[in-house]
C-alpha cells in the first residue's frame, strides 16, 4: 500500500467536545492488562501503513462511540469491540492529551471510501467508521466500535494516526491469536517484539458492557526522543 496524505496532514486542535467524549468513554473503566504490560520491558510501536482508505471525508460526528451515528435509532451492524490502552513514551510514562484518530472497515468488510466499493461489501449507514479522540491525564483512552472482519487477504485490524507533540505514528492494531496474521504482508515482515507491540490482547467484559462484546487492551508507545 501506498503513503496517503494521512502520513503529513496538520492534525487541527481536539475540540472541547472531543475531549468530553474521550473522557466519558473511559469512565471508571478499569485497564489490568495495560497496566501489567506496562510493568515489562517498553518497546515503541512500530510504523505501518495508513493503507489507501484513511477517511477522504471526516464524518460530523467523530467521537469515540463508532457504533451510533448521531440522529440515526440503530446502531452498527457486527460484535460490538471496546478497544482501550494507554499512549506511553519509552520510559513507560503516560502521555496525556494525546491525539488518536481511528478507522476501519465495517462488518461487511468495506471502509466509508469513494476509492471503496461495492465488491469489498455493503455500505452501513449506522456505523460511523472513523474516530477523533484524546487521551485523558494518565494517558488512556477507550473506543466502542465493532470487530472488523478480514477482506481480501488481511486479517481484522485497526488503523491509527497518534500524535502527541512533535511525534506522529501512524499505524494498525492486530487481534492476538487471529489465524490470518501471519499470513499478512504487513504483519509478517515485523520483527517479533514489533509484532508483539502491534497486537491487541482480549480481556475481560466488565460492568455495563454487551454480553456478547470483545474487548481488546493495547498500550501505544511513542518513541518522543
Amino acid at each position: 500500500m501506498h503513503p496517503t496524505p494521512a502520513d503529513t496532514e496538520t492534525l487541527p486542535a481536539p475540540t472541547r467536545r472531543h475531549m468530553l467524549h474521550a473522557l466519558l468513554a473511559l469512565g471508571a473503566t478499569a485497564l489490568p492488562r495495560a497496566a501489567r504490560a506496562a510493568a515489562g520491558p517498553v518497546v515503541a510501536t512500530p510504523f505501518n501503513s495508513a493503507g489507501p482508505f484513511y477517511p477522504a471525508q471526516k464524518p460530523t460526528d467523530s467521537d469515540a462511540d463508532l457504533t451510533q451515528v448521531a440522529g440515526r435509532p440503530q446502531r452498527a451492524a457486527g460484535t460490538i469491540l471496546y478497544t482501550s490502552g494507554r499512549v506511553l513514551d519509552l520510559q513507560g510514562r503516560p502521555l496525556p492529551n494525546t491525539t488518536l484518530e481511528m478507522w476501519q472497515a465495517n462488518a461487511f468488510g468495506r471502509y466509508h471510501h469513494p476509492a471503496d466499493s461495492d465488491a469489498s461489501g455493503k455500505l452501513d449507514p449506522n456505523f460511523q467508521a472513523y474516530a477523533r479522540l484524546v487521551t485523558d491525564a494518565e494517558g488512556r483512552y477507550r473506543i466502542k466500535t465493532i470487530k472488523p472482519p478480514p477482506y481480501s487477504g488481511r486479517p481484522p485490524h485497526l488503523h491509527y494516526i497518534v500524535a502527541s507533540g512533535r511525534t506522529r505514528l501512524t499505524t494498525q492494531m492486530f487481534f492476538e491469536g487471529d489465524s490470518g496474521n501471519d499470513r499478512d504482508f504487513l504483519y509478517r515482515n515485523l520483527a517479533a517484539a514489533d509484532k508483539r507491540a502491534a497486537t491487541g490482547q482480549f480481556g475481560d467484559r466488565t460492568a455495563g458492557m454487551e454480553p456478547d462484546a470483545v474487548v481488546t487492551v493495547w498500550d501505544i508507545v511513542l518513541n518522543t526522543a
